[in-house]
């Protein structure tokens, strides 16, 4: 496996897959990879000819210091993983590459409406750090494909909108979580979690399946559903900070006229150290 460390390598790197007509595959990631980035690089892997990940942990997406601070960096552990799985190359860039006058200074890249809502309104300018590093990203790789895990539903839907709205020539695919044997979404904020806490952490996902079964039945009080999950979720330990049922085209409320296949129920909780989210398509529910 190739490790790119500067924006030229990354250039060659692409140019040279390019000539020889080969497409590229591309996840990004914050590093502290566990099996569920490994998913999506397995899911670049059938789409496309090459494979590739990057590893930089973007400031610009963190409303609080102490979170990026906090945030795990475990590259040698990351370039083992990443080597047995055989992708192709790491694309690991500084923050003199990705914002060189400076964050204060940098362009950035906002996409509106929908990054206002759910963790847009928890996390102030969350999704113009992920919109902007993920635009410059693409700018860097120029992959045909890049795969994103479907666990943050939302920020899938705004770099697709993003790549739609930008013209950008790249296929934006989401993948379908990775999950622990009890139901828990892989993330590397589960490290957060102590033994104890990541047993409780389960109820996430017991209480996404219960709303979408009953949502899949046809109960259609969407109000008393999302007060039922937040009560279950504080009387398990939780501070919820949403549990709410929309549309998966938009974010927005269901409409009457939408089928529930086209509804996911998303969530937001903190539980000790960690704030974990997750959802479930009604169309998914077990």
């Amino acid at each position: 496996m190739d490790i790119l460390k500067s924006i030229d390598e990354m250039r060659a790197k692409r140019k040279a897959w390019r000539a020889e007509g080969q497409t590229i595959g591309y996840v990004p990631t914050m590093g502290n990879l566990h099996d569920g980035h490994l998913s999506l690089l397995d899911l670049a892997r059938t789409r496309c000819d090459r494979t590739i990940c990057s590893i930089y942990v973007n400031p610009l997406q963190f409303d609080r210091t102490g979170d990026l601070d906090r945030y795990p960096r475990t590259l040698e552990e990351d370039i083992e993983k990443l080597e047995a799985l055989g992708a192709d190359a790491l694309f690991v860039p500084d923050d003199s590459m990705i914002y060189p006058r400076g964050m204060a200074h940098a362009t950035t890249v906002d996409v509106p409406g929908i990054t206002n809502i759910l963790e847009g309104a928890h996390r102030s300018g969350h999704f113009v750090g992920v919109a902007t590093v993920v635009c410059k990203l693409f700018n860097l790789v120029q992959p045909h494909v890049a795969v994103f895990g479907e666990k943050d539903f939302q920020q899938l839907l705004v770099v697709k909108r993003m790549a739609e709205d930008l013209n950008l020539p790249v296929d934006v695919v989401g993948a379908a979580t990775a999950r622990e044997p009890s139901g828990l979404a892989r993330s590397s904020r589960n490290g957060y979690l102590s033994d104890t806490e990541r047993a409780q952490a389960a109820e996430i996902y017991r209480a996404l399946c219960a709303c979408a079964q009953a949502l899949r039945d046809g109960e259609r009080d969407i109000a008393a559903l999302e007060k039922t999950g937040i009560r279950r979720l504080a009387d398990a330990g939780f501070k919820p900070d949403y549990f709410t049922v929309r549309s998966t085209a938009d974010l927005e409320s269901p409409h009457d006229s939408e089928s529930a296949v086209d509804w996911v129920v998303l969530v937001a909780a903190q539980l000790g150290k960690a704030r974990l989210i997750d959802n479930l398509r009604v169309i998914d529910a077990p």
